[in-house]
């Protein structure tokens, strides 16, 4: 029975006429209305408490797509499962700044504890809008290159999340996977993404293969770039750059590794739509699983900077190939593979 219900029934109890002594009855009111102010006491603290517990949470999106949904889905039961009870206030973002300015202040208002962003626009304009709230990003691709964070394993600052980053070594080993050995893998980077390839690098001399990476800091230089690695490696790997993936020259890129029948490994799905072989793609709802319990230990005390950016695991990945591109560059995809695509590009 509830605080209110028992307080009504003291209530009602004392409007009836009583047959006992004055005395007995002076007595009587005095306890009951002592027992009203103790219940009615304790319901407020404990309406206090309740409220004090809530935590306030923005999320900020730029869109209401599948990926998306799942991630929150992902975020939300992770927080559930840490014990948090959460206030949720979700935001859309549409790339005009003008307008995410007002949106950014409607979340202000809220007074969220913490801010969880979904992809690399909203951890952005999140984290040129919150100084002082520590913001939690999901579904964001290279977050060093992007300047969230300081690096992946000491983040620093109020910045941190569960990144696409897919490490290298589990790429490469899907590579193997779908195309057979690999001697010489290609790369092409900018100065954006010159911190990922040392890591890959190592990464692929434990694995027997040599990384051929080319460093361009402008379209002009992607076209000798390409045709001169394509010379000389088994395939190409594709890295999250904007420097080198402009629409021009993603064409030319693709259009050169199926000249030379290069096996092409896209960063993302577009790239495989547009021509490429494979790629590898994530379980959103796992991604946002990870940037929950990260954003349930910063909420129960532990500093955002202090706590390592996540990566899909290899149970989390997902395939993707391009049939056409396959057979133009005389590629049998294992029957392994075949069986667990998550989807065919024809």
């Amino acid at each position: 029975m509830s605080y209110n219900n028992i307080a009504i029934g003291i209530r009602n109890h004392l409007t009836q006429k009583n047959e006992q002594p004055t005395r007995f009855n002076k007595l009587t009111r005095v306890f009951l209305v002592f027992s009203i102010s103790v219940f009615a006491f304790l319901a407020i603290s404990t309406s206090l408490t309740y409220a004090k517990n809530i935590k306030k949470i923005g999320i900020i999106a730029i869109d209401e797509d599948r990926s998306t949904s799942r991630t929150i889905k992902g975020i939300k039961k992770a927080l559930k499962s840490a014990k948090l009870t959460a206030e949720y206030h979700k935001i859309i973002l549409v790339g005009n700044p003008a307008i995410d300015s007002k949106t950014l202040a409607d979340l202000s208002a809220f007074g969220p504890h913490l801010v969880i962003t979904i992809g690399s626009y909203a951890t952005m304009s999140a984290s040129k809008h919150f100084k002082d709230i520590p913001i939690i990003f999901a579904t964001v691709m290279n977050p060093m290159a992007s300047g969230f964070v300081a690096s992946m394993n000491r983040p620093g600052g109020h910045i941190t999340g569960a990144a696409l980053d897919i490490p290298p070594n589990i790429q490469f080993k899907y590579f193997e996977r779908v195309v057979g050995q690999i001697k010489s893998i290609g790369v092409l980077y900018s100065e954006e993404t010159a911190n990922i390839i040392g890591p890959a690098r190592v990464a692929a001399k434990q694995l027997g293969i040599t990384l051929e990476a080319v460093q361009v800091n402008s379209e002009k230089a992607i076209p000798q770039a390409i045709d001169s690695l394509c010379q000389i490696v088994d395939a190409f790997w594709s890295v999250a750059d904007h420097t080198i993936y402009t629409p021009h020259s993603t064409q030319y890129i693709i259009l050169q590794t199926l000249r030379y029948r290069i096996p092409m490994m896209g960063f993302s799905s577009s790239l495989v739509e547009a021509g490429g072989l494979f790629t590898l793609d994530f379980d959103f709802k796992d991604i946002g699983r990870q940037a929950g319990e990260i954003a349930s230990r910063v909420l129960y005390g532990t500093p955002p900077g202090k706590i390592p950016v996540s990566t899909p695991g290899a149970g989390v990945i997902y395939f993707k190939y391009n049939e056409k591109t396959a057979t133009q560059i005389q590629v049998k995809i294992p029957e392994e593979l075949l069986a667990i695509a998550k989807e065919v590009i024809r």
